[in-house]
């Protein structure tokens, strides 16, 4: 396996992991899987602020993909980025999500950023909660019913990794470009 920058032709791969994930699971609030152009939109939206998004690739077949993205698009939150990770339903359980979100968390400490959160889906959501923990998130709230998908409510789950330092000191670089920034 590995992992690489993902790039416009990956956008069919990724959009049938989405997509998996939209029709059969609570990690993503969308109900309706996008395609494979707004997948590269995303993409390119990712990769415009200079902010890594990733493949975990096995031969020529992407497993699974992470990204961080602006948290909030008002400049105050310029140094705290979301994570997203999703993994192709046959890949579970093989280390994909692992590496690919290492990977997002070692580019996010060198953009210098100083928070990542994960908003996670389903408080029932084990995998995504015991990822994001093994790397270093710690649990930082949940917000109970904030979704209703697939019949029920869903929580969210919050949890929250510092990096560079997280708040100790000022930061030094000028963060994520965002409006007004």
């Amino acid at each position: 396996m590995i992992i690489r920058a993902a790039e416009a032709d990956d956008a069919q791969a990724l959009a049938a992991i989405y997509g998996h994930h939209v029709l059969h699971g609570f990690g993503t609030f969308e109900t309706d899987p996008p395609d494979a152009a707004w997948m590269d939109g995303r993409r390119r939206e990712i990769q415009g602020y200079g902010l890594p998004f990733f493949v975990a690739e096995d031969g020529a077949r992407v497993l699974g993909y992470a990204y961080a993205g602006p948290f909030r698009p008002r400049p105050g939150y310029r140094f705290t980025a979301e994570d997203s990770v999703y993994v192709a339903p046959d890949a579970v359980g093989r280390g994909v999500g692992r590496a690919v979100l290492s990977r997002v968390m070692e580019a996010c400490e060198a953009f210098g950023l100083r928070q990542v959160v994960a908003v996670i889906g389903d408080s029932g959501n084990a995998a995504s909660i015991g990822l994001h923990r093994s790397l270093g998130f710690a649990n930082a709230g949940v917000g109970r019913s904030f979704g209703f998908k697939h019949g029920r409510w869903v929580d969210i789950v919050w949890m929250q990794k510092s990096l560079n330092g997280g708040d100790e000191t000022p930061p030094t670089g000028p963060g994520i470009k965002l409006s007004g920034s």
